[in-house]
């Protein structure tokens, strides 16, 4: 599986590699929303926007790329490493017991 992270501090991007690592799962880091971002997010499964980290416009940009292709999209206002653990958690489904 593989998620991308829009906003966030720069400072804490290794904690959260680390932490997405730790469930299995695959992390794409974007600070900045740049060029070329619907592109970019077209090949992800799911979207974490940090909306208090990015701009206006920013958020409007992945919200449309959201939409256009179907990707679930998590928005939060906080961007520390618990928010992004409980965005995980939500994304990451158990696999069910066999017996």
């Amino acid at each position: 599986m593989c998620i991308a992270v829009i906003g966030g501090m720069k400072r804490l991007e290794a904690h959260y590699r680390q932490e997405a690592q730790r469930q299995g799962i695959e992390l794409k880091v974007f600070n900045i929303a740049g060029r070329d971002l619907e592109r970019k997010l077209q090949r992800m499964n799911a979207v974490i926007l940090f909306t208090g980290q990015v701009s206006h416009n920013a958020r409007h940009k992945v919200l449309r790329a959201a939409r256009r292709h179907q990707i679930p999209l998590y928005q939060c206002h906080s961007c520390g490493l618990c928010t992004l653990r409980d965005c995980l958690n939500r994304l990451v489904v158990p696999a069910p017991a066999t017996n």
